[in-house]
């Protein structure tokens, strides 16, 4: 069965709010034999520490075992977004426009899935990216993945 990384994250928002946090996002992979793996993202204007890791994997663990989302055996991993972090919602391609993306899509637009550009933010439904001089409008709906490039 797959797990709902948009419904888990409604469900464990308001916790992490309290705390101080903001959600940035959750992935989950479901597993074989080890069990699935289940990695929640938070941020904060001061950065994240491994203490705040620990007092939002504290409290998420406890809705987690509460409302049970997630049959059988699943590792938590609670982290911040990182350098490299992935874009999650819609204003988070607004807020990180004019910065490298790579944008992975469900489904091929022309015969490609995989982009790589300077995003330029959210025009209507799509995530428009600028690859080699030219404006290429993906669908938000089919974006599989999509993470910041760190320049250096």
């Amino acid at each position: 069965m797959k797990q709902d990384p948009l419904q888990i994250g409604k469900m464990l928002e308001p916790g992490i709010r309290s705390l101080g946090y903001e959600l940035v996002g959750v992935e989950y992979q479901g597993g074989g034999r080890g069990g699935g793996l289940l990695r929640v993202y938070i941020d904060s204007e001061d950065g994240i520490s491994a203490d705040d890791c620990q007092k939002v994997s504290y409290q998420v663990s406890g809705v987690l075992d509460v409302e049970d989302p997630i049959p059988g055996h699943y590792t938590l991993e609670v982290s911040s977004p990182g350098l490299d972090r992935l874009l999650f919602r819609t204003k988070d391609f607004e807020r990180f426009a004019g910065q490298l993306v790579k944008i992975r899509l469900a489904y091929p637009i022309e015969g490609q899935r995989r982009f790589k550009g300077r995003l330029l933010g959210m025009r209507g439904e799509n995530v428009v990216i600028a690859e080699d001089d030219r404006e290429i409008s993906l669908p938000f709906d089919q974006v599989e993945q999509a993470r910041l490039v760190p320049e250096y």
